[in-house]
């Protein structure tokens, strides 16, 4: 779990935003370092504690011979670059704060977090109409779900109901694995689109041979290509519907 959860943050937005400002700061003070050691050769301790204390610069000079009046001025550049490096990652860590992206990445990590400890649970692929119906009565009935959801309004409304949610293309065997498809008991493939459906069939059958596929058809004709790929039983809303409709007359 850990590993994962590491692979989680490291793709998130917030994160990525901040590696570019303190990739910066470190290849300043990595710049500094080595600047300082070649001009006035000094070891990697010594140029560190000219970072934190540029006073300490003048102090060396009075002891040893050496360029003092350069060795000041690339400390005056190198202080300049820090300055501007420690800015740009407040400013980065400001914005987000205030812009909501620091609660958002949280709610992020705690909804992974919740789905990697899930066990036994079942996969929804798609939250329109038929999908969300199918996960908001797995859900009534004490299941654990988790929806899987391309359109990022899909996917907010999933959280939004209450449900555990991956914001992706469940065709991706990566999607799916975020999904926690290798504990899954079942893969409903609930979009409205065959194709879209077999091809989450076939992946799901590929991560994990022994799970149980659901595929929504089009039609009756869909039947035996959603078979043939290995679903275990398949749905034609349209007849589902008749059939009801016509029990109750």
């Amino acid at each position: 779990m850990p590993s994962r959860l590491v692979e989680a943050v490291v793709r998130r937005t917030l994160l990525r935003r901040l590696l570019r400002p303190l990739v910066a700061f470190v290849a300043v003070v990595a710049a500094g370092v080595a600047g300082f050691g070649a001009l006035a050769s000094v070891g990697a301790v010594d140029a560190l504690f000219w970072l934190l204390d540029p006073t300490s610069i003048e102090l060396h000079f009075r002891e040893h011979e050496g360029p003092e009046t350069l060795v000041k001025a690339y400390a005056l550049i190198v202080l300049s670059g820090l300055v501007v490096a420690g800015l740009w990652t407040g400013e980065t860590v400001f914005s987000a704060a205030f812009g909501g992206r620091i609660r958002e990445e949280l709610e992020h990590m705690r909804t992974e977090q919740r789905i990697e400890e899930l066990d036994r649970h079942v996969i929804v692929c798609g939250y329109g109409t038929f999908g969300g119906t199918v996960a908001s009565r797995l859900s009534e009935n004490g299941r654990e779900v988790v929806v899987v959801e391309r359109r990022t309004e899909g996917f907010e409304r999933a959280l939004a109901d209450g449900l555990l949610a991956v914001e992706g293309d469940a065709r991706r065997g990566e999607v799916l694995a975020d999904a926690g498809v290798e504990r899954a008991t079942t893969v409903v493939a609930a979009i409205d689109d065959t194709s879209a459906n077999v091809q989450i069939a076939v992946a799901s059958s590929n991560l994990v041979p022994t799970v149980r596929l659901v595929v929504r058809a089009g039609d009756e004709m869909d039947e035996a290509l959603a078979r043939r790929v290995g679903a275990d039983e398949v749905v034609v809303p349209e007849v589902v519907s008749a059939e009801h409709v016509s029990a109750d007359i």
